[in-house]
């Protein structure tokens, strides 16, 4: 009988046993990691001296890259928390509270991002000071300091005296009880027990993503003047539902509150594409809250984040932790929009009121309000609250001791018992969540209770209701069509040279909807009809590379038919449901005829087209940013043996053109035909081909800039032919600048590596 057993949990994560050196290894960890076990029975329910725990590894094995395709490969918090509590690592006189830690496996860089955000993930800011940086008063953030402590038993832990670490170099290393790892290849490693060894391979490959543990059916959701939209209702650990969320319409616009685990799974099954999205109210930095926060970066443009200033500096400094980056990096990515507490703030038409929340990490609560014929509907969102036993245990006779007074006490429970028309609760229950019984009281109209992956009992239903995945509550309807206003910005931003009455003729044409999975254009088909996407994603199947990519909502499809041929070149599907505006080819034709477009659009055609062929700008980059970005570019050809400095202080790579008057601008180059090779010295270390990209790394990497590498140069072992666009171009498009963030600090290392 084999001593060691692997099993393949998911793609890119694997679970690896030494059963008599007591190792139980998690290779991989992306987010709702510990639901996939418990799904394939790895994590079981056990009962010993009368307690009853869960079973679970030990170990994690952290991937050698952030993020691949898009998602995060190492998100360690719950599993730690699963292994700390769960299973009993760390409770007093627990029968598994043994002087066994569990342990983090991975590069050095990988294990020291870990280290850190999961002590960002337990205790946010932890220091007085850093609350005051974020504006709180002495006085604030002494009480709030009082409570964090009382939460974490009077002491901020290091995460070092929590969890074990080993670095993985080059060479074989223990793990324990003689079993031993080493790096085979990049991203892959060796486990090997008493001359047996078993090969584990984490990486993604392409088009490959990190399933999410639950389906959800989908819908079609109607845009409302002031609704509500139940996007999650269950908790870290609930098997079937995403984690405590909701979706905000208001006048047609789309809020989150909050970005859990797999939330970009959760907005397809909703028919709601990221470039929808207007903002993010956020409530706190647990990981259940937090996890899908740089997913919503795969988006052409910067959404707006609320929050209070304590928590979004909490938010700032776990992600800039978990991603290596520097604080100022988060404002490149989101549009901070900082909410004071206890106050209305109008954003937009929609008035919005954070309340603090005692809580292990910064949070705030939500209450939404807009005025109607009848008064303001109000929507608040209680996530997370503490229950009134736990608080109530907290009060102290004594402003010297950790803890609250009873006058705190009163203030923050009448606070959550502010009456709402609609009013989410969290019912998790325990030492840091609250308790649907001490809602009993509340006036609110409808109250739901979530944040559990318990079923309600008879008494809680007589509190409140649970609400299933994608139901609606419209707190003031709408008497408009959305749709229409939606088509009307994007052909305005499509075509701003044509007339209101030219713009109303393709506005005419009927708005229609597709389900998850329908075919619009299907390669080699005759192109019928040009549509113009509304709400929702559509997937399109590259012809010549094979790959595929999403189109979000504002994106033409279609728009070359009758330029290229009447035959569509690519298969598009719709990836959720969705609504389009339906032109038939014809129509679309004579409007470009009419104004006199075809000269412009023909002249973007092969720069836009060969943009949506590119890894780079391929996945979520819409139409009217691409014809921006074409607008800008131009085809160079350069010669055998050119050679580009690359990564150094005094050399950026400029081009040798001028680009829109500008010859010394810091340039960004995607490889057109042809080839280049990065170089350290003379040794390569990278090849790159068509489509592949180079230059602009001061604009790009800027405060990441840490490094002046000289001697790295990039040569041209052939004529090769590039187009040319200023980095400054791509800067403000987060999703392309994060795929440039991340390719250049992986060559970065590839370099340091051969140093």
């Amino acid at each position: 009988m084999s001593r060691i057993r692997k099993i393949k949990v998911i793609n890119g994560v694997y679970w690896v046993e030494v059963k008599e050196a007591n190792l139980f290894i998690l290779c991989g960890c992306p987010a709702d990691t510990v639901k996939h076990l418990k799904k394939r029975g790895l994590i079981e329910d056990v009962e010993k001296d009368g307690l009853t725990y869960e079973t679970g590894p030990n170990v994690i094995l952290l991937s050698d890259v952030l993020m691949q395709n898009g998602s995060f490969s190492n998100l360690t918090e719950f599993p730690v928390l699963q292994m700390l509590y769960l299973q009993g690592m760390l409770i007093p006189k627990h029968p598994n509270n043994t002087s066994m830690m569990p342990m983090l496996l991975g590069t050095e860089e990988q294990v020291k991002a870990q280290m850190e955000y999961i002590y960002r993930g337990n205790y946010g800011l932890v220091s007085k000071e850093e609350m005051m940086e974020a504006g709180a008063t002495w006085e604030e953030a002494e009480e709030m300091m009082k409570v964090k402590l009382r939460f974490a038993f009077g002491k901020i832990t290091p995460s070092n005296e929590l969890v074990e670490k080993r670095i993985i170099k080059n060479d074989a290393v223990e793990i324990r009880n003689g079993a031993y790892i080493k790096r085979v290849a990049f991203n892959t490693y060796e486990i090997s027990y008493q001359g047996e060894s078993v090969q584990v391979d984490l990486n993604l490959q392409a088009g490959e993503l990190y399933d999410p543990p639950y389906q959800l059916g989908y819908h079609f959701i109607k845009r409302e003047y002031f609704g509500v939209i139940h996007s999650g209702e269950g908790d870290g650990w609930d098997l079937y539902r995403p984690c405590m969320a909701s979706v905000i319409m208001f006048q047609g616009k789309i809020y989150l509150i909050d970005a859990g685990p797999n939330i970009l799974a959760s907005l397809n099954y909703l028919g709601i594409s990221v470039n929808e999205i207007e903002g993010i109210f956020h409530t706190h930095a647990h990981d259940d809250h937090f996890a899908g926060l740089t997913t919503l970066i795969r988006t052409d443009c910067r959404f707006k984040y609320y929050a209070t200033p304590l928590v979004r500096m909490a938010v700032t400094k776990k992600l800039c932790a978990l991603m290596s980056m520097e604080a100022e990096s988060f404002s490149s990515f989101f549009d901070i929009h900082d909410l004071p507490f206890d106050e209305w703030t109008n954003v937009d038409g929609l008035e919005v009121k954070p309340v603090y929340s005692p809580h292990p990490v910064e949070t705030n609560i939500f209450f939404f309000r807009a005025n109607w014929i009848d008064g303001y509907k109000v929507y608040a969102h209680l996530a997370d609250v503490t229950s009134d036993e736990v608080l109530q245990r907290m009060i102290v006779g004594n402003s010297r001791e950790v803890g609250i007074t009873e006058e705190r006490f009163e203030q923050i429970k009448a606070k959550y018992m502010y009456p709402a028309h609609l009013k989410k609760i969290d019912i998790g229950g325990g030492m840091i969540h609250g308790n649907a019984e001490d809602f009993k009281d509340d006036k609110s109209h409808k109250i739901v209770l979530a944040h559990t992956s318990k079923a309600l009992t008879m008494q809680q239903r007589e509190i409140g209701s649970s609400s299933a995945f994608g139901m609606v509550d419209v707190l003031i309807p709408s008497n408009r069509d959305y749709l229409v206003e939606f088509a009307q910005r994007h052909i305005k931003n499509y075509f701003p040279q044509a007339s209101d009455n030219e713009i109303n003729y393709l506005l005419n044409h009927p708005i229609v909807s597709y389900n998850a999975g329908s075919l619009l254009l299907k390669k080699g088909a005759e192109s019928k009809y040009v549509y113009l996407l509304l709400t929702g994603s559509v997937e399109f199947l590259h012809a010549k590379t094979g790959k595929h990519d999403t189109l979000p909502a504002g994106s033409f499809i279609g728009f070359y038919a009758g330029y290229l041929g009447l035959h569509s070149p690519e298969t598009y599907w719709a990836s959720c449901n969705i609504h389009v505006l339906q032109m038939p080819s014809n129509s679309y034709h004579e409007f470009v005829a009419r104004n006199n477009l075809y000269s412009e659009l023909k002249r973007m055609e092969e720069y836009i087209l060969f943009l949506q062929s590119t890894w780079l700008f391929g996945d979520v980059v819409s139409f009217p940013s691409l014809a921006l970005i074409a607008k800008q570019m131009q085809k160079i050809q350069l010669s055998h043996n050119y050679q580009i400095p690359l990564f150094q202080s005094d050399k950026y790579l400029n081009n040798p053109f001028s680009i829109n008057g500008h010859a010394h601008e810091d340039m960004l180059h995607i490889i057109d035909s042809g080839s280049v090779s990065i170089k350290i010295f003379d040794k390569e270390v990278e090849q790159l081909g068509k489509a592949d990209f180079l230059g602009g790394d001061k604009t790009i990497l800027g405060k990441h800039r840490k490094f002046d590498l000289k001697n790295v140069k990039a040569m041209l072992p052939k004529d090769t032919s590039l187009f040319a666009l200023p980095a400054s171009a791509v800067i403000d498009i987060p999703i392309v600048h994060w795929k440039l963030l991340e390719t250049y600090n992986k060559r970065i290392r590839a370099i340091y590596n051969e140093l």
